[in-house]
C-alpha cells in the first residue's frame, strides 16, 4: 500500500547500501530531489541505473556514492561532459566505479523485460556496432522462428526506482503530463518504488485517464516535493534552468568548487530549497 512519507522517510526506508538503483527521468521530471537525499544520507556502493546519466549522476558519483553505472549516453545535455564520472574512471576519484555501457534502446528493452517479469530483452540491434567488444553482457541469439540473429541484454529489475511526477491523488495514484522517458517501465522493473510529486490533489477527475501512469498498488512511497526535478522541468510548473546546466560544467571541473558547492547546495539543504528556486521559473 502507497504511503505518504517526508522525502527523508521515503529515502530512509527504500534505499539501502549496495542497492541496484534508478532515478530516471528524460530531460524531463529528473527526480533531483530524491538523488540529493540519497547524497544528503550517504548511502554507498549503489549501482545506477539510467538511460541518460546527467548531472544528477555526476554528483553522486563525485560525492562517492556509486560503484557500478548501467547507461547508455553519459553527458552534461547540451554542454559536455560529466567531469566527475570522467574523474571516477579515469582518476579512480573518489573512488573507482565500474562502468557497462548500452544503447538507448538496449536500456528502453532492459527496463521494459524486467517490468514484464522476464530475464533478458531480445531485439534487433547493435549490428555493426563495437559496444559488444566491451560489453560482454551483450550476446546474439537467434529466432527459433525465423533464423534471425538478435541482441539479446539482461533485463533490468532495479531494487528501487525513483521518478518525479507532476501529481498523486489522495489515494495514491500517480499523474504524469508531457515527455516521458522510461519511467512507467523503470517503475514496473523495481522491486521498491518511490515518486516525489509537485503536489497531492484529490483526485484526477476531469484529466485524461491515459496521464494515470502508475496505479497506487505499484508504488511504495509518494513525497511531495514542490520543485523537485529542478534543475530539469516539470510541464505545468516550471522550466528547464539552463543557467545551472551551464554553470555546472565550470564547478564539476575543480574538485574542490565541486565539493564547496556540494556542501552549499545539497548536504546543508533540505528538500525545501527545491521550491524557493523554482518560484521565479513557475512566473
Amino acid at each position: 500500500m502507497t504511503q505518504f512519507l517526508s522525502l527523508a522517510d521515503a529515502v530512509r526506508q527504500n534505499l539501502k547500501h549496495g542497492d541496484i538503483v534508478a532515478f530516471e527521468g528524460f530531460t524531463h521530471l529528473i527526480p533531483v530531489a530524491a538523488a540529493h537525499e540519497a547524497i544528503r544520507q550517504g548511502v554507498t556502493d549503489l549501482t545506477l541505473l539510467r538511460m541518460t546519466p546527467d548531472i544528477v549522476y555526476d554528483q553522486m558519483i563525485g560525492m562517492g556514492l556509486a560503484r557500478k553505472v548501467i547507461f547508455s549516453y553519459a553527458g552534461n545535455p547540451g554542454v559536455g561532459l560529466l567531469r566527475r564520472m570522467r574523474d571516477a574512471i579515469e582518476n579512480q576519484f573518489p573512488r573507482a566505479i565500474e562502468t557497462v555501457e548500452h544503447s538507448h534502446s538496449a536500456m528502453a528493452q532492459a527496463y521494459e523485460a524486467g517490468a514484464a517479469g522476464l530475464p533478458l530483452a531480445v531485439f534487433r540491434g547493435y549490428k555493426g556496432a563495437d559496444l559488444p567488444k566491451v560489453n560482454p553482457e551483450i550476446k546474439s541469439i537467434t529466432c527459433p522462428f525465423t533464423g534471425e540473429e538478435l541482441a539479446a541484454v539482461p533485463a533490468h529489475r532495479p531494487d528501487v526506482t525513483f521518478i518525479h511526477a507532476q501529481k498523486a491523488s489522495r489515494k495514491g495514484d500517480v499523474l504524469i503530463e508531457g515527455i516521458i522517458g522510461v519511467q512507467k517501465e523503470a517503475a514496473l522493473a523495481a522491486r521498491r518504488v518511490v515518486v516525489t510529486v509537485e503536489e497531492v490533489v484529490a483526485d484526477f477527475k476531469g484529466l485524461h485517464p491515459n496521464l494515470t501512469i502508475l496505479p497506487n498498488w505499484t508504488i511504495d512511497a509518494i513525497a511531495v516535493v514542490p520543485g523537485g526535478a529542478h534543475p530539469s522541468y516539470t510541464h505545468g510548473y516550471y522550466e528547464r534552468d539552463n543557467a545551472t546546466y551551464l554553470e555546472w560544467d565550470k564547478i564539476s571541473a575543480d574538485r574542490e568548487l565541486f565539493a564547496g558547492w556540494m556542501r552549499e547546495n545539497v548536504l546543508e539543504v533540505g528538500p525545501e530549497v527545491f521550491a524557493k528556486r523554482v518560484e521565479g521559473l513557475r512566473s
